[in-house]
């Protein structure tokens, strides 16, 4: 490695509007060994798998049907 880098010729990330926002979300733990044992089958994280998930709905514009009995 070298003991300086020139960075004056450097760019801003043109994808950083694309780059994933870390948050903290409460899943139930039958939601999570939902995803854990789909993701052991088709080998990605189940991180991804649920992030996956949840932009399928949002592109589908897809609502829940909540009714309360």
């Amino acid at each position: 490695m070298r003991d300086e880098y020139d960075f004056s010729q450097s760019k801003k990330n043109p994808y950083v509007s694309q780059l994933k926002k870390q948050i903290t979300i409460r899943l139930d733990e039958g939601s999570i060994n939902y995803f854990k044992s789909i993701s052991e089958e088709v080998g990605i994280p189940y991180q991804s798998l649920i992030n996956l998930y949840l932009r399928d709905c949002a592109a589908k514009h897809r609502k829940l049907d909540l009714s309360w009995k």
